[in-house]
């Protein structure tokens, strides 16, 4: 058994796994669109009617029958800050 990368090839699909942060859990369906997935993918999120950037990096991909599955992982240094709940002035 080789522990090779998955291969995908142009307008193939991949699925993405986040872990970490506020889209710890989700799970998204991606377009090749270079045979390749993304390094890094960042994630627009709406809180309290703001728009937050959200960087997930690290990406380990593995293949799962006929299906690509590329996981990563949430970077809070280099994401936008998001505000913890106790300290939000919420009236």
């Amino acid at each position: 058994m080789t522990d090779s990368a998955p291969a995908l090839t142009r307008g193939d699909e991949y699925i993405v796994f986040y872990s970490g942060g506020p889209y710890d859990g989700q799970s998204d369906t991606r377009i090749s669109t270079d045979g390749k997935w993304e390094t890094e993918i960042t994630v627009i999120a709406a809180f309290d009617g703001k728009e937050t950037q959200l960087d997930y990096i690290s990406p380990i991909a593995k293949q799962v029958g006929r299906q690509v599955q590329v996981h990563y992982t949430w970077d809070p240094k280099d994401s936008d800050p998001i505000e913890a709940v106790e300290e939000r002035n919420d009236d």
